[in-house]
């Protein structure tokens, strides 16, 4: 039997990783190698970000006016949306598989005027864990959100004997081939991009330093399906981790200030640009789900 403290988390394990999931936000609340003997996931220190790897659902980010307006209604917003502070039924698991669902209420008609069912899963295999999620539309009329990942992995990596190295010395890496990357920062006073002017991530051999100040003006935002690949290195090179998130058309990487942890953020979709006071429908990168119909995407995280 489970300790009463441990009845709503589950652990799924290979010979490489020992993983946690919470029932509340079905959120990755623990990535543990068992082979370096450290934990890879941040550990939701409240002194920097309450929060370990929750999911944005069914907005990333702000709305423009912490709000959004559909079919002649206007709908107040949270910043990441609502699920990431919900509990999930756990529907089932086994030693290497967990799987959660949430489905709408009437609390989440009054601010989400969709029938909707989010499944997520957490699947381990060797030295990687698979993140999936499926969104259906539970009604009759189209159904149009975004949905996102938010993992904060520690850096410095930390093991049995400290700390391992400065986290300015560390690596982001991406695919190899690529020399830079293009990005949008948020405008500070609303959090919603600032689309006025684009900023280029310069890299050699796809990668570049972390450095001290890299998120002084918060997420760095990527868009245009640029990012497929990304991961972190340690400071001689050699890879901590890496993301594979195929066909994501955003990404964001963000940092708390001064925090000892990086979000590696594969989204679809993302916060409102600046001033946009279209219908939902109307936003740029949003996904549209059909009547009875399923939206699916997943990524995943290799422990190098």
């Amino acid at each position: 039997m489970k300790d009463k403290n441990d009845r709503n988390k589950h652990i799924i394990e290979t010979a490489r990783l020992k993983v946690t999931v919470a029932d509340a936000g079905a959120e990755l609340i623990s990535i543990f190698d068992k082979e370096k003997k450290r934990e890879i996931l941040w550990q939701a220190d409240d002194a920097y970000w309450k929060r370990h790897a929750p999911i944005l659902f069914p907005n990333v980010g702000k709305t423009y006016g912490n709000q959004f307006r559909y079919n002649g209604k206007t709908y107040p917003t949270n910043q990441h949306g609502f699920a990431r502070d919900m509990e999930f039924f756990y529907v089932m698991g086994d030693t290497e598989k967990t799987v959660h669902l949430l489905t709408a209420t009437e609390e989440t008609m009054e601010r989400y005027p969709f029938p909707f069912g989010l499944e997520v899963s957490h699947q381990v295999k060797d030295n990687q864990l698979l993140v999936k999620w499926v969104v259906k539309n539970m009604g009759y009329e189209p159904m149009f959100c975004t949905i996102g990942g938010h993992p904060a992995f520690n850096v410095p990596a930390m093991d049995e004997n400290g700390v391992i190295g400065r986290q300015e010395d560390y690596y982001l890496t991406f695919e190899k081939k690529l020399s830079s990357l293009t990005y949008l920062l948020l405008d500070p006073e609303t959090g919603t991009a600032d689309t006025e002017k684009n900023y280029e991530l310069k890299l050699e051999n796809g990668r570049c330093f972390i450095g001290r100040d890299r998120f002084q003006k918060d997420a760095l935002i990527f868009d245009n399906g640029q990012i497929k690949k990304a991961g972190i290195a340690f400071p001689d090179g050699t890879p901590y981790l890496t993301m594979i998130c195929q066909g994501f058309p955003n990404f964001g990487i963000w940092q708390a200030p001064g925090a000892p942890f990086i979000c590696l953020e594969p989204w679809w979709g993302r916060c409102d640009n600046y001033g946009f006071e279209g219908d939902l429908d109307e936003k740029p990168g949003i996904i549209r789900v059909n009547p009875q119909k399923t939206f699916e995407a997943f990524y995943t995280i290799t422990v190098e």
